[in-house]
């Protein structure tokens, strides 16, 4: 046996790794930057603990071979990590699912109840889910769901903001951190897959006119940073 054969037999699986550890690699794989990175302060507020719980908890993921720093002290996830919590993700952006489309919640009530829920579900428990589901690949929120297999398809859209007038695009996914916005989205009809455009934007940070399939809205600068779109291609009707 060589030491990759150890190291790979010494690895920790979901079961055998509590939820308080398993809710840090989450929250560091949903956090991190372009680089794989995030910042201990960042993940201490997300979490609502303290700096020092942070560098104690790291410490001990780190000797579990899950977490490592980065330049300035910056945290990441090893492959182990990454593939525990890609496992988590999955079972709370099924669940979300299944709450909205097989019992009725709303998408602003998912992620709380999806929270409580992902450590508790079985494997068997998630695979029904999933097959119930017909396999989906995003969330009620655009987000995509991890495979079975641990890959996930990560997509890079643009902010609304980024549209100029005349602009238009299609709603891939929105935050999902705030209830009370995401209520305000769903009046809007701010939904993936929706058509959105660009009609004006006031100067020196002011609201945003678009308008959301027939439907024109003005909007803050701040939920529109909050929905993300892909952006049409060419102007449907224009010559060239």
């Amino acid at each position: 046996m060589n030491d990759g054969d150890l190291q790979e037999r010494k690895t920790p699986t979901p079961p055998a790794i509590g939820t308080a550890v398993q809710d840090y690699l989450k929250i560091i794989y949903k956090l991190r930057d372009e680089d794989g990175l995030v910042s201990p302060s960042l993940v201490a507020e997300r979490l609502g603990v303290s700096p020092a719980a942070v560098t104690k908890m790291t410490k001990r993921l780190a000797e579990m071979n899950l977490v490592r720093s980065g330049r300035n002290q910056r945290l990441g996830l090893t492959p182990s990590g990454e593939k525990i919590a890609l496992e988590i993700v999955r079972h709370h952006r099924l669940l979300e699912l299944y709450l909205k489309e097989a019992l009725g919640y709303s998408w602003d009530q998912v992620d709380a109840e999806a929270e409580r829920l992902e450590h508790a579900i079985s494997e068997e428990f998630e695979e029904r889910i999933d097959q119930m589901l017909g396999h989906p690949t995003r969330d009620p929120h655009g987000d995509p769901i991890p495979t079975k297999e641990g890959t996930i398809l990560e997509e890079t859209h643009e902010r609304l903001t980024t549209l100029e007038p005349g602009q238009s695009g299609v709603v891939r996914r929105v935050r999902d951190t705030d209830p009370e916005m995401l209520r305000y989205m769903a009046s809007l009809g701010l939904y993936p897959d929706a058509s959105v455009e660009m009609l004006d934007k006031a100067p020196y940070g002011g609201p945003l006119r678009v308008r959301i399939g027939e439907m024109e809205h003005a909007i803050g600068r701040e939920l529109a940073d909050s929905v993300f779109v892909a952006r049409a291609t060419a102007d449907h009707g224009k010559g060239p």
